[in-house]
């Protein structure tokens, strides 16, 4: 990225540099990215699961977005969390230093379709 400042509160857009356009889900059309930056010191957990990340894929990006789907207001609770994600096509949540796999999870009982519970913007 082309940033010469910490960006901790994703309050800073920034240039993707040329040669890493290639994570096209974080660049946007016009080439730039709204960043989060971290350090070990405020944010341990988030910090070592995103080199925990790069060591396994080679790429030291998390994207951070906020966690809603289209309609539905942003989680507040883990309760919130743990719905959304069984009600996405998401791989895996994490919460605090608990990371679930939804390979691994049961499907939720008597849950409503999201879409008739919210109106859509």
């Amino acid at each position: 990225f082309e940033l010469d400042k910490p960006s901790p509160y994703m309050l800073l857009v920034a240039q993707v540099r040329e040669d890493k356009r290639i994570v096209p889900a974080i660049t946007h059309v016009d080439g730039s990215a709204r960043l989060q930056t971290i350090n070990r010191n405020s944010h341990p957990l988030y910090y070592d699961l995103i080199k925990t990340f790069e060591q396994l894929t080679n790429c030291p990006i998390i994207i951070n977005t906020s966690f809603n789907v289209r309609g539905e207001p942003i989680v507040c609770t883990p309760q919130d969390a743990y719905k959304c994600f069984m009600r996405t096509e998401m791989d895996y949540l994490v919460l605090g230093s608990f990371i679930l796999d939804k390979k691994e999870m049961k499907p939720l009982t008597a849950d409503t379709n999201w879409q008739e519970e919210f109106q859509l913007d």
